[in-house]
């Protein structure tokens, strides 16, 4: 059905019903013919004369294998769709206070999702007077980044929304370095010693 489909939308050779059409293409010198020299032309290349632009005036028409060029119109098209899937986000959720046990789990989760190729977007709740640890959440993200420095990239520092401290993370790509998280933690020295700190107090 998809076959058909793609051959449905456009027309060939005798199917072409106009007077003139403009010519296109690198066999051909381009420039506007009328229909019964264009169906000619392509007849003497042992070709075909197919319509790849309708509603122009007058329509155009290249010169070219229709085989050949249906072949190359569903490639086209795979690599379209392959272009158009749709990016996967996986949220992990973290308190202020997160313990060891559940860091450590939903660590590994995440570790999963980027080895899938999904994106982690990674947050703090803060609730209520929580809000007031919100630098605690801050170097719990970037904790967080660094400890998933093989697995993914940050493309997006801790920031603040509402009541939520959001990372964005996505999946590392094959031959990027695995030091570009910890230069960004590196930036921010007073925040890398609060994560010595943490970690030393769990």
């Amino acid at each position: 059905m998809k076959n058909d489909s793609i051959k449905d939308q456009y027309r060939i050779n005798e199917r072409i019903k106009v007077r003139e059409v403009r010519l296109v293409g690198d066999n051909v010198e381009n420039g506007v013919y009328p229909i019964v020299q264009a169906l000619k032309i392509a007849e003497d290349l042992d070709l075909d004369l197919v319509e790849i632009s309708p509603n122009a005036v007058p329509p155009v028409c290249k010169i070219t294998d229709y085989q050949k060029f249906l072949y190359q119109q569903k490639k086209r098209q795979k690599e379209q769709k392959a272009k158009s899937v749709k990016v996967i986000v996986k949220e992990i959720r973290f308190g202020p206070q997160t313990d060891d046990h559940d860091y450590n789990f939903k660590l590994k989760h995440a570790k999963g999702f980027l080895e899938e190729g999904a994106k982690v977007k990674a947050y703090v709740f803060f609730k209520g007077r929580s809000i007031l640890f919100k630098e605690q959440g801050e170097v719990l993200l970037l904790r967080f980044a660094n400890d998933l420095e093989d697995y993914g990239k940050v493309e997006q520092m801790p920031v603040l929304e509402g009541k939520r401290m959001i990372i964005m993370l996505t999946p590392k790509k094959i031959g990027t370095s695995p030091k570009s998280v910890i230069k960004k933690v590196d930036k921010a020295p007073s925040e890398q010693k609060k994560v010595d700190k943490i970690v030393e107090k769990e």
